[in-house]
């Protein structure tokens, strides 16, 4: 990538085979052996002193992987509420217990933070036209920030299965929508098939690693206004925001900013829980799910690429991952609208779900200080039951 200082701050490297990759904003993974790429900047020079002065995700900066020429693409991403869930915590009997709104973000999801980055680099180097594969946040964020950046973008859902709300998104902000009959995982096969024909589409789904270098900024966020963290709870899907938040917090230790690493538990849908049986089976493969089935839409992925990564994450933080039935998504849903006025979308429910079962079964410390991350808006998703 331009810049000779840029190149010196960062190191592009397989979690698969550990070789290190030539930069390139379109490269998504290993030129070697086509395993996923991790993006490691280097914060060591860095501390909080140098993060600007904004309410934003594009606080830090300094330790975003881009070049001094690259101009932000922002609707206002990030510094999203950190609220205490005084009531639940009283019914669980937990210390604290906190939850991150990422439905606060401008189109309604976390993957906002991812969105922004990416589609940034891409608009500094030229890209006339973004490609995506979605459940439907993926596409209604890459369509909104598309349009910021004067760009096409082309959408790839799988037919039937996205919420009407997340495909209205999509349609307002004018990209040209392909539907494909079956999953995520086909509409995913089609974007990568397109992208080996065109030279000129720019990948925007989370296989993209300068995409998840955005993310970890939730991690920065919560590790400034809390300092010490015991857990954190988040769905898992396509495995990408998981790795990413274990990144951020894993830099914010280097930086100081935190003094240890919280357990991090990612939770499945039971319907779609290729992660969470890969990971029982031994934690060294994935064990894809062919018709993955949840009302949990954002988190209906059978086969998901960034599996190596969530593995890693949890592996390193000492932390599982476990399933939940849609009905305890559906209950811990209604939990927090009515017991804490916080409204979210069924997957990101998940995140409470899983608490609520490790605190059933006796296997979480009741006397910690845990977050749980609410990935989407309730209207995202809107179920009534």
């Amino acid at each position: 990538m331009r810049g000779h200082d840029y190149e010196e701050r960062i190191t592009i490297r397989c979690l698969a085979c550990g070789k290190e990759q030539e930069l390139s904003p379109r490269l998504m993974v290993c030129s070697y052996c086509g395993g996923p790429l991790e993006i490691e900047p280097d914060v060591s020079r860095i501390s909080i002193s140098d993060f600007l002065k904004i309410r934003s995700m594009w606080r830090y900066r300094p330790v975003l992987p881009m070049g001094d020429f690259v101009e932000p693409i922002t609707l206002g991403e990030g510094a999203t509420p950190l609220i205490r869930l005084r009531n639940i915590e009283r019914i669980l009997g937990i210390k604290e217990l906190y939850a991150k709104i990422e439905g606060a973000n401008p189109t309604g999801s976390f993957k906002d933070r991812g969105m922004s980055l990416a589609v940034s680099i891409a608009n500094s180097y030229g890209y006339p036209e973004f490609i995506v594969a979605s459940t439907g946040n993926t596409a209604a964020s890459a369509s909104a920030y598309g349009a910021r950046a004067g760009k096409r973008v082309t959408v790839v859902l799988p037919r039937g299965y996205v919420a009407d709300g997340k495909l209205f998104q999509s349609i307002l902000h004018g990209a040209r929508i392909l539907y494909v009959d079956g999953s995520f995982d086909d509409a995913l096969s089609k974007v990568i098939d397109d992208l080996s024909r065109s030279s000129t589409l720019y990948p925007l789904n989370s296989i993209n690693p300068w995409r998840l270098e955005g993310q970890k900024t939730v991690a920065y966020e919560i590790a400034e206004d809390l300092r010490e963290l015991d857990a954190i709870f988040l769905p898992v899907g396509n495995g990408g925001n998981i790795y990413a938040v274990y990144k951020g917090f894993a830099e914010a230790i280097k930086m100081g900013i935190m003094n240890r690493m919280p357990r991090i538990f990612g939770v499945q849908a039971k319907g779609a829980s290729p992660i969470y049986t890969g990971w029982n089976l031994g934690g060294r493969d994935l064990k894809p799910v062919n018709r993955p089935e949840t009302i949990a839409t954002a988190i209906r992925i059978g086969r998901p690429a960034n599996w190596l990564k969530a593995f890693k994450a949890v592996r390193e933080s000492k932390g599982f991952f476990l399933s939940v039935d849609d009905t305890d998504i559906l209950a811990s849903q209604r939990m927090l609208a009515k017991l804490e006025g916080v409204g979210c979308e069924p997957a990101s429910a998940a995140s409470l779900a899983g608490l609520i079962k490790l605190v059933d079964e006796g296997i979480i410390d009741k006397d910690q200080r845990i977050v749980i991350i609410l990935t989407g808006h309730s209207l995202k998703d809107p179920i009534a039951r």
